[in-house]
């Protein structure tokens, strides 16, 4: 029901908390499916991982601005993410909490994306499974997953 690139993307969210992997994984999804649409859902959820990986790398004018950008998207009217398994009241709550925490110049924590379909939640539960990574568990500090791109680029 779910395309594995979306249980990928929950699975880093929720697992790895690799947030530039997250975008890697759902962009290539988006671009095979619906390059044109930059309203799409995988957009969103693209640019919310981008939103926390800047706010743990401390850069919150990064963060402010995708954190904004997403709490837009949910204001469009024919947003509908209940088809992807999520509780789109609970995230608007999760996002607008996150803004408060970036504005007030507030360290990162570690968030989780609030999913309603219990089977989605256990195919993530799985993946992270394969993976040998926790669901949920706090986010490593490691320069590796902190500053990702910087270090690929290199």
């Amino acid at each position: 029901m779910y395309p594995q690139a979306y249980i990928d993307y929950l699975a880093h969210f929720h697992g790895t908390r690799d947030y530039f992997e997250c975008h890697e994984v759902l962009e290539e999804y988006w671009k095979d499916t619906d390059p044109e649409n930059r309203q799409s859902p995988w957009v969103f959820l693209i640019q919310m991982a981008v939103g926390f990986y800047h706010h743990r790398q401390e850069n919150f004018k990064g963060a402010k601005k995708l954190v904004n950008r997403c709490l837009l998207f949910l204001d469009y009217p024919d947003t509908d993410l209940t088809p992807l398994g999520i509780d789109e009241q609970r995230l608007e709550t999760l996002l607008r909490e996150e803004l408060q925490l970036v504005q007030s110049l507030m360290p990162y924590k570690s968030p989780l994306i609030p999913l309603k379909d219990e089977a989605l939640q256990q195919l993530v539960y799985d993946r992270c499974k394969e993976w040998d990574v926790m669901f949920g568990e706090p986010s490593p500090s490691e320069d590796a997953i902190v500053y990702k791109h910087k270090l690929r680029n290199q």
